[in-house]
This record gives structure tokens, C-alpha cells and sequence, in this order.
């Protein structure tokens, strides 16, 4: 039997991390005869290459994005092992089969990811809005549930893959609804729904445009009487979500908002987005669309994407191998700023929360504001305050009404806010 196998070897442990998804693999089987020396040179062969293919198709079900660390290998293996034995020794190879073909990305031929664009790329009228309500939810499936943050973070955060079967499409920016199983414990009715925001593109990790990607942080309550968390307490829907297994269902509406799309005519346009812990989400949708998948909106962009995140502490990090990576292929076009409050300390010796770290940019992104660039927020809305103060005191340093100003904003719709 001669085995040609063309795949992604996982290389680092990075590759278990949500990050870039896999490329195409094409695996074919061609029936010869060989017999010898060969025979036992392949089988060994053959036990190296299976553990990287073992790791392709872990990622491929479930692991979002395990190419980011990959590096391509290629190997030819002749065996005169029949196919039974063959997959006896973990080649995870199917008998009998002429050629197998394995197409994670869904672009079609060019491996682009276009297929999901409104003509032109730019133009939002076609933007889907709550296709699936509360008396008629989408039913989606878990394909892999990860917990992304280290041991020192406060509290555990969880990046959860969907399939919606390209059923369930939906823009960079918007939320889904979801509904947790059971009732209520008073009066016995259904759970309501609670909106998170997708943390992945309209293409999903896997770019096939099948997926959408949710973070949520698990919410739990800290009894100082039973000095432990009270189950009675817990958050219902995020406790769901952090855990759900492969093949669970989700119950799902939407997707809902306009309110954090991307205005992408211009793609000079600069783009400040500002979160505190899952926050995140929709702005790891922009960051893929902009400067990782070969979208429209990728090849066109010029501006730049300035990236603040406030979390606690360096474990509390989330997706920081992307921005990373990202930053270092697009210097001049993504910037990255962390606010970590237990960590660092702001300018008047207290702790460094993510108003703090804008502060320090302050006359810089009020330049960039006049010029036209458009600032999200997305988080905890107790950074709002914080935040508006600084600007108001910018907007008067320069002679300028601040409620006259943002209200201008607000009128070219630079100004979107998604705080809970």
C-alpha cells in the first residue's frame, strides 16, 4: 500500500489554544505492493507521522485554531501492511478507501474566505437580525469547550465552539441568545434569554462558515458565610456554557445588534475598541476578519486597530497568542495595550484599571476621534464613567463643549457601546 499523506504537524503546545484555524489537508491511498525491509521502515515511519495526524484531527473536532503553532511536514510511506493492521497501529486511516479527502476550509477551491460577503463587502443592509426568536430557537451543537485561562486568573473563562451548520449566519459584532435548560425555580417558566457576544468571524475558527464562537466568563457567588462559592447563587447560563461537552445542544436566538458593526467603506478607518474581560469577544471577530483570514475587508484595510483589554492579572489574559502574533505580522497596523490591575500600577500610584491605560493615550485618541476613527466599548459598564471623564477633560483642555462633542460622535455613529 502506498500512503501520500500532506498535513499540519502541531508543533508547540500553542497549537492547543484558540487561535488560527487549520488549512486544507489532503490525505490519498494508492494500492501497491511492497514487501521487506520497507515494510518495517514505513511501519516506523508511519508511527511519527500518525501521532501529528492524530493531532490534525483533534483539532479539527474540537480544539479551535491548533494551526497557529503548526508547521507544514510531509511524508511518504509504502508498507505492504494491509489496511487493518494499519489502522491497528494509530495511522487513523480508512480501509479500502481510493482517496479521502479532508477540506477544513470552506472557501471553495482558493481556500479565500469571500463566501460569506455582502457585494459589495461593505455595504450592511443585508446584515441578518434575529432569524431564530425566543418561541423558535436555532438548535446548535458544541464542538469543544476550553477553559483559557491560567491557574491565577480570577475566576475561569471558556471558549465555547457551536456548529450552526451554516444555518445560523450572522456579522462581526453581533450576539447570540442563548437559553439554558431547565425553568425557573419560581413560577416554573422557561429560562430568559442572555445575550454574549460571538467571539469569532462570520467564517468561525475553522472558517468554514459552520461555527461561531462564544466567551464566557463562569459566574459564580462567594458566600463570606460559607467562605466558598454558593451553588444556590450561580449563574445559570454561563455555568451551562463552561459545562457543555462535544455534542451538547444549545438552544439559540438571533443574532441580535447593529450597534458594534464595522463600517468598513473606508478601510482607512481607524478602530479603538476598549473591554474588560469577555468584552473581548467581538473584538477578536474584527481582529480575524482584518488582518488573519483572506477576507475582502483583510486585503483592502490600511487603518489601524488599537486593542485595549482590562483584565486582572497576566493569567486573566485572553487570546493573548493571537494579538501577539498578529501584532507582530502587522506592526504598523494593529496596536495592543493590557490594563492589568492587580499587576500594574496608573500614573497616581493606584491600581491600573482599563480607563486608566486609555488615559495614557488620551490626546492621541482624541486626534484620532476628530479624524474620523469610531471607538467601541465592550465589557463591564463601570468603566464608562472612568472613561467619559478623561475625555471630558481632554475636549476642555482644547476649548471644546464634551457634550456637544460626543454628540457629535454619536451623530457619525463613531461612538458604539456594548456594557452590561
Amino acid at each position: 500500500m502506498r500512503i501520500v499523506l500532506c498535513l499540519l504537524a502541531a508543533s508547540s503546545v500553542a497549537a492547543f489554544t484558540p487561535s488560527i484555524a487549520t488549512p486544507r489537508v489532503h490525505v490519498s491511498l494508492e494500492m501497491t505492493a511492497e514487501k521487506g525491509s520497507k515494510r518495517k521502515a514505513a511501519l516506523k515511519h508511519l508511527g511519527k507521522v500518525a501521532g501529528a495526524f492524530g493531532t490534525f484531527a483533534l483539532a479539527t473536532t474540537g480544539v479551535p485554531g491548533a494551526a497557529l503553532a503548526a508547521k507544514k511536514t510531509a511524508a511518504v510511506i509504502e508498507t505492504g501492511y494491509t489496511a487493518k493492521q494499519l489502522v491497528g497501529i494509530g495511522a487513523g486511516i480508512v480501509a479500502g478507501v481510493a482517496s479521502v479527502k479532508i477540506l477544513q476550509s470552506g472557501g471553495g477551491s482558493t481556500g479565500k474566505q469571500d463566501f460569506l460577503e455582502a457585494s459589495p463587502y461593505w455595504d450592511q443592509s443585508t446584515v441578518p437580525v434575529n432569524v431564530y426568536k425566543n418561541k423558535d430557537p436555532f438548535k446548535g451543537k458544541v464542538v469543544s469547550t476550553k477553559r483559557i485561562v491560567g491557574p491565577k486568573a480570577t475566576g475561569e473563562t471558556c471558549h465555547i465552539v457551536i456548529d450552526h451548520q451554516g444555518k445560523f449566519p450572522y456579522w462581526e459584532g453581533q450576539s447570540w441568545g442563548v437559553i439554558p435548560p431547565g425553568v425557573r425555580e419560581k413560577g416554573g417558566k422557561p429560562h430568559s434569554v442572555r445575550l454574549y457576544s460571538i467571539a469569532s468571524s462570520r467564517y468561525g475558527d475553522d472558517m468554514t462558515g459552520k461555527t461561531g464562537s462564544l466567551c464566557v466568563r463562569r459566574a459564580t457567588y462567594w458566600c463570606p458565610e460559607l467562605k466558598a462559592d454558593d451553588p444556590a447563587k450561580k449563574g445559570i447560563c454561563s455555568n451551562f456554557l463552561c459545562d457543555t461537552k462535544a455534542g451538547d445542544e444549545v438552544m439559540m436566538t438571533g443574532p441580535a445588534g447593529k450597534v458594534m458593526l464595522m463600517p468598513e467603506e473606508d478601510p482607512k478607518t481607524d478602530y479603538i475598541m476598549v473591554a474588560t474581560g469577555t468584552g473581548i469577544a467581538p473584538y477578536r471577530g474584527f481582529v480575524r476578519r482584518l488582518f488573519v483570514e483572506d477576507t475582502p475587508a483583510a486585503n483592502a484595510y490600511k487603518g489601524q486597530a488599537w486593542l485595549f483589554l482590562g483584565v486582572a492579572n497576566s493569567d486573566a489574559l485572553l487570546y493573548d497568542d493571537e494579538w501577539q502574533e498578529v501584532k507582530q505580522k502587522y506592526p504598523d497596523n494593529f496596536r495592543l495595550d493590557y490594563a492589568l490591575s492587580r499587576e500594574q500600577e496608573n500614573k497616581k500610584g493606584g491600581k491600573m484599571y482599563i480607563q486608566d491605560k486609555v488615559e495614557e493615550y488620551a490626546d492621541e485618541i482624541f486626534n484620532k476621534l476628530e479624524g474620523g476613527a469610531h471607538i467601541y466599548f465592550c465589557g463591564l459598564k463601570g468603566m464608562m464613567p472612568g472613561i467619559q471623564d478623561m475625555l471630558k477633560t481632554v475636549a476642555q483642555k482644547k476649548g471644546l463643549d464634551y457634550e456637544e462633542w460626543l454628540k457629535g460622535l454619536k451623530a457619525k455613529k463613531q461612538w458604539h457601546v456594548e456594557v452590561y
